[in-house]
């Protein structure tokens, strides 16, 4: 049943189209502050193994599992049930009910079993009339919270839930109808009084708006891909189904949106799930671990083989993925094959994934300095070994094919953490942007009226400029009216500018040419190039 879903959902996207995406302004988004999540929730959720095959006796075997084996005191807390846990009738009065044959005992029982474990209890709805598997008639009814939001709420918090995944699970409706829908829920579940992790996903059978915006103000954590696959890379930039390669590639721009209380969320744990290497599910976890994403495992944890519980009770990628900053890794940099990431960490430590995206054994490498650390010596204290050494710069590894190897570095000073700021043009009064929020290399800037989402959000690193995990950049060979474009950050003196005392930005690689809105326009999607430095107003910009 799970693969004719996934095969249908493949041909709904087909139809429904990625869709256009261009900048614009959007309101502000923070951290929705409902108590809940203020580190990524970790926990289990039903689908990834078991889809609409679910019953009260799975559910009690898992959460028995979970003590037995020692993650829920590793924090794996959260147990999520998924679609088809509902009877496809409500009642007279319009509640929802527990499948009478799956759940006989009740969702109210079902928690209380739980809560008696130290578990929480975790629930899926739809914001729409039906649920995904309804929508794909592969279960009865048209049971979406559609019209019942409030009451849905009070239901789920009478039955003692903790968390709530909200599905949109439909090709229609604009992002801000998704707004709409989805904050309506939010309240909803905010009058009950109980604090309940809210968990949305906009992405289902639609274009892909998970990364669109930042959902904090919205949702505690929010999907910004595609369902995930038990597979290594499937080609796909954002569609279904996404491999860990793939998902990797969009979740790490959206960096800045990260805080106590609003995550990322890049889809549910494949690791035990085969399909992949031993290296490739370490990689997985070890990603997921940085990207302060959820840890929410969607094996079957009952029978989880001893190299599978190793990953997943790593009590050192733990500790950095629930580092109470809350922060998502940033890029440091990425040539095509190696990639480094670094988290920063609560204690002055930083956390350092060294990332090999290629298909052989290579050596990544980056130093203290690039990760933001000064000083003369350092630790380094490996995630997977355990083994410490030390170092006065380098920090390197020998990385085997679709491999992650992490270090906590240890010692001397951490930088103040990196501001983001706008670069607003004085001529045209509108902000340097990247057009259409797009993350491929190459993506032209452009500039467009200012406002707070990401692809506006630059930070200085030295002397690069910084946005949506990338570098600003303009090509080695560039002469005057050459575009300007984001870029794999890669240290190259074309990703570095230099802020000049009159206001201009000029390229280090080429000095006499600086950072210009083409032809002096002011309209929105107007090119920033490079043209030989002047004083005119087209060519400054001020840090907004």
């Amino acid at each position: 049943m799970r693969t004719t879903i996934r095969l249908l959902i493949a041909l709904a996207l087909v139809v429904a189209g990625a869709g256009a995406v261009i900048s614009g302004p959007a309101s502000p988004a923070w951290a929705l502050n409902n108590g809940v999540g203020r580190t990524p929730p970790m926990g289990w959720n039903t689908w990834n193994t078991f889809g609409c095959n679910i019953s009260e006796a799975l559910i009690r075997q898992t959460a028995d599992a979970l003590v037995a084996n020692g993650m829920r005191d590793l924090g794996y807390r959260y147990v999520v049930v998924d679609d088809c846990w509902f009877n496809p009738d409500r009642d007279a009065q319009g509640n929802l009910q527990a499948h009478p044959t799956r759940f006989p005992s009740g969702m109210r029982a079902l928690g209380d079993y739980l809560h008696a474990r130290g578990l929480l209890f975790g629930i899926y709805q739809s914001p729409m009339d039906q649920t995904c598997a309804q929508y794909f008639d592969a279960f009865p009814g048209s049971t979406g919270s559609l019209g019942h939001e409030a009451q849905d709420a009070r239901q789920f918090a009478a039955w003692g839930v903790d968390y709530l995944k909200y599905d949109w699970c439909s090709p229609n409706g604009t992002i801000n109808d998704q707004v709409t829908a989805f904050a309506r829920m939010r309240d909803a579940l905010a009058a009950t009084g109980r604090p309940i992790l809210y968990s949305i996903n906009s992405n289902s059978i639609h274009a892909k708006t998970g990364p669109l915006r930042n959902w904090g103000d919205v949702a505690n954590i929010w999907r910004t891909t595609e369902d995930i696959t038990n597979a290594w890379n499937t080609g796909q930039t954002n569609g279904y189904p996404m491999g860990i390669q793939n998902i990797v590639n969009v979740n790490v721009p959206l960096a800045s949106y990260a805080a106590p209380g609003s995550f990322n969320d890049p889809d549910m744990l494949e690791v035990g799930n085969g399909g992949m290497t031993d290296t490739e599910m370490r990689s997985h976890f070890a990603l997921w671990s940085v990207m302060a994403s959820p840890l929410i495992a969607g094996n079957d944890v009952r029978n989880a083989n001893a190299a599978t519980l190793a990953i997943l009770r790593n009590q050192n990628l733990v500790a950095i993925n629930q580092d109470s900053l809350g922060l998502q890794a940033t890029q440091v940099s990425n040539d095509g094959t190696r990639r480094v990431l670094a988290k920063r960490l609560a204690n002055g430590d930083v956390a350092v994934a060294l990332f090999n995206q290629g298909s052989s054994t290579t050596t990544v490498s980056t130093t203290a300095a690039a990760v933001g650390k000064t000083g003369s010596s350092f630790s380094l204290r490996d995630a997977w070994t355990n083994a410490t050494t030390t170092t006065t710069s380098s920090i390197s590894a020998s990385v085997p094919a679709h491999g992650t190897v992490v270090y906590r570095l240890s010692g001397g000073s951490t930088g103040p953490t990196p501001t983001t700021f706008r670069l607003r043009g004085e001529a045209s009064g509108r902000c340097l942007d990247v057009n259409g929020a797009a993350t491929a290399n190459g993506t032209a800037m452009v500039i467009w009226d200012c406002h707070s989402n990401a692809n506006q959000a630059f930070t200085q690193s030295g002397q690069t400029l910084r946005v949506l995990g990338k570098c600003l950049e303009v090509s080695a060979t560039a002469t005057a009216g050459t575009a300007t474009h984001l870029w794999d950050c890669n240290g190259g003196n074309n990703q570095q500018w230099t802020f000049n005392s009159n206001g201009t930005i000029s390229s280090v690689r080429f000095p006499s040419l600086c950072l210009d809105v083409n032809g002096a326009a002011t309209t929105n999607g107007t090119a920033v190039i490079v043209w030989t430095c002047h004083t005119a107003a087209n060519q400054r910009w001020a840090r907004v």
